[in-house]
């Protein structure tokens, strides 16, 4: 016997994020897809009026936020701290949470659909330790006017927005 997230996981996905208010970006939910649920933790990393954002080459060209996935065992603290050294090579001091929000996509470098939950935190960079290790990740420092229209995630630049407004 399957339980009933088992049997309808799009479905129990969309009333849970339903009734918990968590803003959605992106795709619709599909009623026919099987989602992984993917807890993931980004930094919205200022200088002055300047962020570090890191550019994902492949498998597509997007301009990000640091961050990524928070890995089993690991807190959304350490998996920012070690997701902002991977893909940009800097050490960050974490300020403070601004929020979550959720997407529902398609993982091509992972090869399966997730609802991503994504925690967003307000983060300044202390020092750079490293060049990024991440595959196809190169660290792009830039105005944050001009990071709202590099950013490819909708969600991202919202709080990119929100960030901002706190200054």
């Amino acid at each position: 016997m399957f339980s009933a997230e088992e049997q309808f996981p799009a479905v129990i996905s969309f009333i849970l994020s339903y009734v918990s208010g968590m803003r959605r970006y992106g795709q619709s939910v599909q009623t026919n897809i099987a989602y992984k649920h993917r807890p993931s933790v980004y930094g919205v990393i200022l200088h002055g009026n300047e962020i570090l954002l890191t550019h994902q080459a492949m498998p597509e060209s997007e301009v990000q936020l640091p961050g990524g996935g928070i890995d089993a065992g690991e807190s959304a603290l350490q998996a920012l701290h070690r997701e902002c050294l991977e893909e940009t090579g800097w050490k960050v001091q974490v300020d403070r949470r601004l929020g979550a929000y959720q997407r529902f996509t398609y993982m091509l470098d992972y090869e399966f659909w997730a609802q991503k939950i994504c925690h967003i935190y307000l983060c300044r960079p202390i020092y750079k330790l490293q060049e990024p290790i991440e595959p196809f990740h190169t660290t792009v420092w830039t105005d944050t006017a001009d990071a709202l229209d590099l950013i490819s995630n909708e969600g991202d630049r919202d709080f990119l927005q929100a960030a901002l407004s706190f200054r």
